[in-house]
């Protein structure tokens, strides 16, 4: 909704948040942003086509705001910006925001009628030499982030949706995307509150410009309509790590009731068999290591509609149901992946089936769904997750978005949105054998890229391998369900394998939560090593890992955290595990190469 600003509007070629450390200026039709007086994003192009220039920022308001969340980083958020305004022709303004780690800034038009959307000119200039980590675009936001320092980067084949120029570089960008244009200070560029009517973005570049490109949306609008808002966070690492600026720019919770909604970690069956759950006898397995962990839920996967020996998954449902255990189902979009994908299929589509598949879930006792194999950021594909949210909400379900894109601040508008996949995780050990030699590196670069922006479901911790081995240390696997932040935390590996671990590693799923009052940045370099802290109640987990193939001393000033009873999960020589408790917290840690730790202060 757009806000009329009242009184007196001054006029400037800067504007500045309400710290004074970011400052936006107006040169030559486009913006410059500094960071304590030094420049970290230009922007030299916005407006649309067939606006006018950008002349001066008007200041608008102050605006202050406590929200709270029900998932994720912080529970409770608070936020303060200064807000500015700037005609971009008749019917069409600019409206930016200056906060204390970061900007936001979309278009607004009024008075449209029956109008196709004009093009949008937004562009990020990015230099060569500029310390990136950039994930290839794909329509399922499953790439890795690497480090470079040129937009001259090859496209990987296997990717659907990759574009590429005409001397072979790629040239379409997936967000979020980290910067580096200062030793020490970062830029992370995304965006946020995608609504109805409208698509999600993507970056384009030609050479070191690199344009918004909305994706498709052929909706003809009359009335009052704006873009999502374009986001740059800004600061340190801890800046970026702790912000919450995605939720800050994005609509209210439109849930009068959440009591229903409830975190927890998951029993996930699918990657110790890489297969659906059409097998009676091993939902039950997952069911019974719920219980004997201490978990509150189950993921029964794909192929449920197909169960073998006469059972269905009512049946299943039922079992766990009476096992104090709470299902979630999966269910195929059906937008993208189709031939040959599994079921069940076309339930979700039209309202009338959709509303009728959801409350039949109801009734039976499902908790949840996993929607999974969306077809990218178009219009369609952002009102049909929408619509998939709403509905979900009157039948009191959690969701969890596979396939598809990057939160863009939906868990603060739809709360019930527990988990979205968007990330290269666990599961591609079942895919290619690439991962393994490249796992340690991307979990240790995620902190500072995708899960910045909203929960992600990696589905971390497997001791055992798939189909593929992996050699990251246990240490490091169980860091990954502190380190990654999931309001529904799904556990990737089979029953046999946890069971296998300490009494103390088994205790210590029970335990785990998976939101959080407060995080903080400890230490890390995106894919060098992430370490984190996180306080839930009284206790607070802290969670390394190292992501090079070196053995590694990570630095701990935890001189925030008080407490005297500390169990400790580290890694011993030969990959298996080095626990012990103290009474002091450590100054450092000592990792083996792709190794990790977790701290449990009391």
């Amino acid at each position: 909704m757009a806000v009329a600003c009242l009184g007196l509007q001054v006029s400037a070629q800067q504007g500045a948040s309400p710290n004074g450390l970011i400052t936006a200026d107006v040169k030559n039709g486009g913006i410059t942003v500094s960071y304590n007086q030094q420049q970290v994003l230009d922007i030299p192009a916005v407006g649309f086509e067939g606006g006018t220039a950008l002349q001066a920022l008007s200041f608008c308001r102050n605006l202050s705001e406590s929200y709270t969340m029900l998932g994720g980083k912080r529970l409770q958020c608070s936020n303060e910006a200064n807000e500015y305004v700037s005609p971009l022709g008749e019917n069409t303004r600019l409206v930016m925001r200056l906060y204390n780690d970061g900007i936001a800034f979309r278009y607004e038009f009024t008075d449209l009628k029956d109008a196709t959307l004009p093009k949008e000119l937004t562009t990020y200039r990015i230099t060569e030499g500029t310390r990136r980590w950039m994930q290839q675009w794909t329509d399922s936001y499953e790439g890795f982030f690497p480090l470079t320092t040129s937009y001259k980067t090859l496209p990987v084949r296997n990717y659907s949706g990759i574009t590429k120029s005409a001397d072979g570089w790629n040239i379409r960008w997936g967000y979020p995307a980290l910067l580096e244009p200062a030793d020490g200070i970062f830029t992370l560029i995304s965006e946020a509150n995608i609504e109805h009517s409208q698509s999600a973005s993507c970056l384009y570049n030609d050479g070191e410009l690199f344009k918004v490109t909305p994706a498709e949306n052929p909706l003809h609008i009359s009335g009052n309509w704006h873009t999502p808002w374009r986001t740059a966070i800004i600061g340190t690492l801890a800046t970026v790590v702790e912000s919450t600026l995605i939720t800050d720019v994005s609509e209210p919770s439109q849930l009068s009731d959440t009591e229903w909604i409830r975190p927890g970690v998951v029993s996930w069956i699918y990657w110790a068999y890489n297969h659906g759950s059409n097998d009676y006898s091993i939902i039950k397995k997952y069911v019974d290591m719920a219980v004997r962990l201490h978990l509150p839920y189950v993921l029964i996967d794909a192929e449920w509609d197909e169960m073998k020996d006469g059972k269905t998954i009512e049946d299943a449902v039922s079992y766990a149901v009476g096992k104090g255990i709470r299902p979630i189902i999966w269910y195929n979009s059906s937008v993208g992946w189709i031939d040959g994908a599994p079921t069940p299929k076309f339930r979700l589509n039209k309202p009338e089936d959709r509303e009728k598949e959801f409350a039949w879930c109801e009734k039976i006792g499902v908790a949840g769904v996993k929607i999974d194999f969306f077809s990218g950021d178009n219009q369609l594909n952002m009102d049909y997750c929408i619509d998939l949210l709403e509905s979900a909400a009157r039948h009191h379900l959690l969701v969890n978005f596979h396939g598809a894109t990057i939160p863009r601040g939906w868990q603060r508008t739809w709360p019930n949105l527990v988990s979205t996949e968007g990330v290269y995780g666990a599961e591609w050990y079942n895919n290619v054998p690439t991962f393994t030699s490249q796992a340690a590196r991307h979990n240790a670069t995620l902190p500072f890229t995708r899960n910045v922006v909203g929960p992600m479901d990696y589905t971390p911790c497997a001791f055992s391998d798939s189909q593929h081995p992996h050699i990251t240390s246990n240490a490091h696997e169980l860091a990954l369900t502190v380190l990654y932040e999931s309001t529904l935390q799904h556990l990737a590996d089979k029953p046999e394998s946890y069971y296998a671990q300490p009494q103390q590693v088994q205790d210590f799923f029970g335990q785990l939560p998976t939101v959080w009052d407060e995080t903080r940045f400890v230490s890390g370099y995106p894919g060098e090593s992430a370490v984190l802290a996180r306080r839930s109640g009284n206790t607070w987990y802290v969670a390394g890992i190292n992501g090079s193939d070196e053995p590694k001393t990570l630095n701990l000033d935890l001189s925030f955290i008080s407490g005297s009873r500390i169990s400790i999960f580290a890694d011993s020589a030969n990959k298996s595990w080095d626990i012990s408790t103290a009474k002091v917290l450590p100054t450092e840690m000592e990792c083996q190469p792709r190794g990790g730790f977790v701290l449990v202060v009391r």
